[in-house]
């Protein structure tokens, strides 16, 4: 397991150091960050996981070019059950598979994650399903709803979607990182 620290401030490296087998540091961003661990990396198998998500306890993922996990997201509001079931049917039905869901890919079909500041996991996800159709994982990770419960649940499934409908129309990644991070 390596952690791929984005340059944090915090305790970060630290507190990983005694829980993985490696830390690195790389610059700050999520596709510039997994590229970095993956070329790390010594395993047939690349998986690529949040640092609030969990991976299940069982699975397999032998046999797969690439794909992704169900999810299930952590957290009081009762909204976030009807999110993670629609990401999950949403996934199965474009192919496109989130961050959130831990995403994997046998080494020798890794391209790298195209460098994008926001939507990263969506351009990676229109590369592969070139090669392959994903493998959707029923076995289900465990990501953190703090993000969607401190945000608003409403108000992030409508800045999500309307991220991604301004993405597939062509607003460059830049700007829809800056929107992201308001």
């Amino acid at each position: 397991m390596i952690v791929v620290d984005g340059g944090s401030d915090d305790a970060t490296r630290e507190l990983a150091a005694g829980l993985c087998d490696r830390v690195i540091v790389a610059a700050r961003g999520r596709a510039v960050q997994m590229n970095a661990g993956a070329r790390e990396a010594t395993g047939e198998v690349l998986v690529f996981l949040h640092a609030d998500t969990r991976l299940p306890e069982n699975f397999t993922i032998q046999g797969h070019v690439w794909g992704r996990f169900d999810v299930r997201i952590e957290g009081s509001h009762p909204l976030l059950k009807v999110v993670a079931w629609s990401m999950n049917l949403r996934s199965r039905l474009t192919g496109i598979a989130t961050g959130d869901q831990a995403i994997f890919v046998r080494r020798d079909a890794f391209p790298g994650f195209p460098e994008l500041p926001l939507m990263e996991d969506v351009a990676f996800s229109q590369r592969m399903k070139r090669r392959a159709r994903p493998a959707c994982l029923r076995a289900k990770v465990v990501t953190s709803g703090r993000r969607w419960e401190s945000r608003g649940v409403l108000r992030t499934i409508v800045q999500m979607w309307h991220l991604r409908l301004r993405y597939f129309l062509g607003t460059p990644a830049e700007d829809l990182a800056r929107r992201y991070e308001r």
